[in-house]
Parts: structure tokens; C-alpha cells; sequence
């Protein structure tokens, strides 16, 4: 019975990430974004509850890239094309030709083909995930971003415009050659080679975790000062940190 826990635990991610979907199907972002947030703590804590009552397994990790899939793949593919759909209603100054952001009907759904983009980042989390599974050297550290970090990232754009309101900000949300580029970016990302480190203690004291602690305080005050706005800026120190410490991550 106890080697089952962890994967009860990985299974309401995938629930988490299924509700995640209806909602933002439906526009609902605040909701999705909730569930969202429920899945990437039980995705967190599957793996802990694994490793604390010692029953990893195979099993265990293919579900909870499957899990992951969905919340931390196709969820936030969702948000882009969406975003990207509100975008194409308002044409940048630099437009697209009128075949890729004039509104296509296809039986009753409409849709701007240059939201298709969005899904790149449903592709790229695939790809992602997939290497994971098979890389034995992600024990300690990350190749790429990961697919939760990114999602935070993209779930962060919407409620950024619904909580923060700022006309600056909303304006260069909705810019469809910003949401291409941070697509486009986010997906390198994702599949890159680049090494981040994980936020894995394997002690408590500060020398040899001291990467690990900067950036928790960064984030606590980031996200005290600047509410949803800090979730980009988060991300942001979370690679430069991981660049100029290449050294040191294994």
C-alpha cells in the first residue's frame, strides 16, 4: 500500500492539470492558474514522499512525466494561444500579413492562426520531458528550464494583467511580437543543454547551499514587493544565477 502513495500524489496533479485545461479553455485564467499552482505541489512533493518512504520506481517516474505533460505542458500552451488570440484582435503597429492574423473559422471554432505558436511550448515541454527520463545526470541539477518553472512563467502573464492593471504592462503583454519572442525563448529554453541548478538540499548549512538560499530570499522579497509582476523577474534570476555558476553545478 505505501508504494502507492506517491503515485495518488501524482495522479491529483494530472487532475489538477485536466481542471486546469476546462478552465482555461473557457478563458477562466485566474482558476487555471490556481489549479495549476495545486498541481506543481503535488508535483513537488510526489517525488519527496517517494524518496522519504523509499519507494521510487519506474513506474513513478514515467506517470509523473505523463502528469506533468498536462499541467506543466499543456496548460500553459493553452494560455499562449490564447494570449496570442487576444493579441491578433488589436494589430501591432508592425503587423502580420492579414493570412496569419485575420480570424479563421473552422467549423463554429475561430482563431487566429498565429496562436498556433503557442503550442510550441506544449511541444518543447514534450521533448523536454522525454529527455529527462532518460538523462542520469539530473540528479542534482537541471538541463534546461523546467517545465513547471516555465509554466509559472507563462501562467504569470494573465494574472499580472488582472491584478496588476498596469496600461504599460497589459500593452506590452498583448503585443503579439512579445508573445512570440518569450514563445520562441521559453521553448529554446526548455530543450536547451544549459545547467540550472535544483533546489535540492542535501544539507541545511549555508556554505554549501548558499546559491540555493540568495535565491529564496530574492523571491520572497521579489514577490513581496511586486506581487505576480515578480514570477518573469524570478525566472530571470533563477537562469542568471545558474549562468554565473556554471562552475559549481553538478
Amino acid at each position: 500500500m505505501k508504494k502507492h502513495i506517491p503515485n495518488v500524489v501524482t495522479l491529483l496533479n494530472l487532475f489538477s492539470g485536466c481542471i486546469a485545461v476546462l478552465l482555461a479553455v473557457n478563458n477562466n485564467f485566474i482558476a487555471a492558474a490556481g489549479f495549476v499552482v495545486l498541481g506543481i505541489f503535488f508535483d513537488f512533493f510526489d517525488g519527496l514522499l517517494a524518496r522519504k518512504l523509499q519507494v521510487q520506481s519506474e513506474l513513478g517516474i514515467q506517470l509523473d512525466s505523463l502528469a506533468d505533460m498536462i499541467t506543466s505542458g499543456l496548460v500553459p500552451g493553452i494560455f499562449m494561444f490564447k494570449l496570442l488570440a487576444m493579441s491578433s484582435d488589436s494589430p501591432d503597429l508592425i503587423s502580420f500579413s492579414n493570412e496569419w492574423n485575420s480570424v479563421m473559422h473552422w467549423n463554429g471554432f475561430q482563431f487566429a492562426p498565429i496562436a498556433l505558436l503557442g503550442f510550441f511550448i506544449t511541444m518543447a515541454s514534450a521533448y523536454r520531458l522525454a529527455k529527462f527520463n532518460i538523462d542520469q545526470d539530473q540528479q542534482s541539477y537541471f538541463k534546461g528550464l523546467p517545465t513547471p518553472a516555465n509554466t509559472l512563467l507563462i501562467i504569470s502573464l494573465p494574472l499580472i494583467m488582472e491584478f496588476q492593471n498596469n496600461d504599460l504592462i497589459n500593452s506590452i503583454i498583448l503585443n503579439s511580437w512579445f508573445l512570440i519572442i518569450l514563445t520562441l525563448v521559453s521553448s529554446w529554453l526548455l530543450v536547451s543543454s544549459i545547467k540550472l541548478f535544483a533546489l535540492k538540499f542535501k544539507d541545511w548549512s549555508f556554505e554549501n547551499n548558499a546559491m540555493r538560499y540568495i535565491f529564496i530570499i530574492l523571491c520572497l522579497v521579489l514577490l513581496i514587493v511586486l506581487q505576480f509582476a515578480a514570477i518573469p523577474l524570478i525566472i530571470l534570476v533563477y537562469l542568471l544565477l545558474s549562468l554565473f555558476s556554471q562552475s559549481s553545478i553538478s
